[in-house]
């Protein structure tokens, strides 16, 4: 009898998108499929030692991602996590915006067990989604002994939550740990892993997660990314500070090199009470800090990231 429960957590996203016709993998819609709908497509696996169980947590587009979203999916990871009999938890998310939640849950939760997100570049109603090898690879993740953390897997790789990054705009293998390289992959079911499985350091000062504070939109900071360009000015800052913004992370070109304009406008907020926070535009490598550095660097997350982070400090 099994009595182990993978449970999975549908958000939407192209996984379950249609489209009119199987040859079109861009004029679809997303978030159009339920999850019960993902989980019956998958392969029986009658010998399998764990059940699966399905939720639908919320149905959107990725790129429409908010916090109330947010808040729901961290309540129900929550509380999923505290029940013995599940081993692991899968969600199925949209690719644009899934970097963010993966890093959003990590620093949150900083789970024990598999939290696994995975996704699909394709529609549910392509010649060959590849949305169902994507959640099979994910399940094999979250039932994998000796797991834990927040991972995400697509085309067969395992991405560490604190380095993925979406890359690409079409391809299937969409996206990349950088130079820090993947986790590990997925082989026909079985895992070859590369590296150990994730934690996150700043959960240990967080305390306990309140998820009904996170599920109030109007609990949530205001924190914007600006970038550093060529003729880079003061205007977008100020207009940002006189608006109320909280905190401000800002891209920096190069190891995050700011024009002198901007870098003025940036530590005015900074005196005015703004949290800003400094990181790259760079896809790989880390922001290396100097002796002096009047603006505190983002310890290498990339500039979503360090917004998520910042984000959750300033809730406290």
């Amino acid at each position: 009898m099994k009595n182990r429960k993978i449970v999975i957590l549908g958000t939407g996203g192209t996984i379950a998108g249609t489209a009119s016709g199987v040859g079109d993998n861009l004029g679809y819609t997303a978030a159009q499929l339920g999850i019960e709908q993902l989980v019956d497509a998958l392969p029986r696996q009658g010998n399998a030692p764990f059940a699966l169980v399905s939720e639908q947590v919320a149905q959107v587009d990725s790129k429409d991602m908010d916090f109330s979203v947010w808040g729901q999916l961290a309540a129900r990871v929550a509380h999923w996590l505290g029940q013995p009999d599940v081993q692991g938890i899968v969600i199925t998310h949209g690719t644009d915006t899934l970097e963010e939640t993966a890093w959003f849950l990590q620093v949150l939760l900083n789970p024990e067990k598999p939290v696994v997100l995975t996704c699909a570049m394709r529609p549910a109603t392509a010649l060959v989604p590849d949305g169902p090898q994507n959640m099979v690879d994910a399940v094999a993740v979250a039932s994998h002994v000796g797991a834990r953390g927040v991972t995400v897997v697509c085309a067969g790789v395992i991405h560490c939550a604190e380095d993925v990054q979406k890359v690409h705009t079409y391809r299937l293998d969409a996206f990349s740990s950088g130079d820090a390289g993947p986790l590990g992959y997925v082989e026909e079911g079985r895992l070859r892993m590369l590296r150990n499985w994730p934690f996150s350091g700043e959960q240990a000062a967080r305390g306990p997660v309140n998820t009904v504070k996170l599920a109030d939109a109007a609990a949530w900071s205001r924190v914007e990314i600006v970038m550093n360009h060529a003729g880079s000015g003061a205007s977008v800052v100020e207009a940002l500070v006189a608006d109320g913004v909280n905190g401000l992370v800002v891209a920096g070109t190069g190891n995050g090199t700011l024009h002198h304009a901007l870098e003025k406008a940036l530590l005015e907020a900074q005196a005015k009470g703004v949290r800003v926070v400094r990181s790259t535009r760079c896809l790989n490598g880390r922001v290396l800090p100097r002796a002096g550095d009047l603006l505190p660097d983002s310890q290498g997350l990339s500039p979503v990231k360090a917004r998520v982070s910042l984000l959750l400090s300033l809730m406290g």
